[in-house]
Order: structure tokens, then sequence, then C-alpha cells
């Protein structure tokens, strides 16, 4: 399903009403554009990553952590991540 739509000296377009109603789009809501293999795409970001909180069940371990100790986590994993690229950067330099 698609509909023509015309873009303006300033850059605005209308989702046409079909194509909201289809996706659900609401006044005010975020859209997230990008091109890819030469297309437009627009996606709706209609969910925040607080909204995903808990969609994969409960921990294996039955084990939940706070919200610190995650992020000391990952930036753990970021900076190990960061070190073994300097690393091979390094050896690879003439």
């Amino acid at each position: 399903m698609g509909s023509f739509t015309t873009l303006t000296s300033k850059g605005q377009m209308t989702v046409p009403k079909e194509v909201r109603e289809m996706l659900g789009l609401q006044t005010g809501m975020r859209l997230y554009v990008s091109v890819k293999d030469g297309k437009m795409v627009v996606q709706p970001k209609n969910q925040k990553l607080s909204d995903l909180a808990g969609f994969l069940g409960k921990p294996p371990g039955g084990k939940s952590l706070p919200i610190e100790d995650i992020d000391e986590a990952i930036m753990d994993a970021v900076t190990e991540d960061d070190e073994r690229i300097k690393r091979d950067w390094r050896k690879s330099e003439p």
C-alpha cells in the first residue's frame, strides 16, 4: 500500500491519512528517517526503552540487578573493547 505526497519548499511532507492509520501515527509522534538502498525509510518511534523492561521475562538465574550494576557492566565492556581496539591498532602500525 502506498500513496503520493508532495515535498514542500521547507522540506516538509504530509503523511497520507491511510498510511498514518495503518501505522497508528499520531500528532507529535517522533519518526526516524533513514536511507536504505537509495530509498527513504520512515519508522515511527513508538516505544521508549523503558517500555521494553521485563519483556524477556525473569532472568535465567532468577536474580535481577540494579541499573547501577548494569551501567557498570556496560562501561567495563566498553573500556575493555576500547583497550583491545587500541592494542590492535598499535600492532598494525608499521
